[in-house]
């Protein structure tokens, strides 16, 4: 992934890197499954900045049977269907995945 940053006279500088600038707010979840494995997703709306409200907006849609969750795993996009997870845990802050 490269990030492309502009400088104040307007150029565009490369980085290389899984790093981005973003207001957005970002969690990490621990996800564990109805058969007992687990699995560590990010899960980010950009339309969100504010954790809390992300946080109850994760809940909302696990609540239904057909509630679907756009997560990551590293650079993978995962779907998480509501009717396989037996539990969800939000990490602290500073968490890696």
């Amino acid at each position: 992934m490269t990030l492309r940053l502009a400088s104040s006279a307007g150029e565009a500088i490369a980085r290389a890197g899984p790093y981005y600038l973003s207001d957005m707010a970002t969690i990490v979840l621990r996800v564990r499954l109805l058969g007992g494995e687990n699995t560590d997703l990010t899960y980010e709306d950009p339309d969100q900045d504010d954790e809390g409200a992300l946080i109850d907006q994760v809940v909302e849609e696990m609540r239904t049977d057909s509630g679907v969750l756009r997560c990551r795993h590293g650079d993978r996009l995962v779907a998480v269907f509501a009717r396989g997870v037996a539990s969800i845990e939000v990490s602290p802050r500073g968490a890696i995945v």
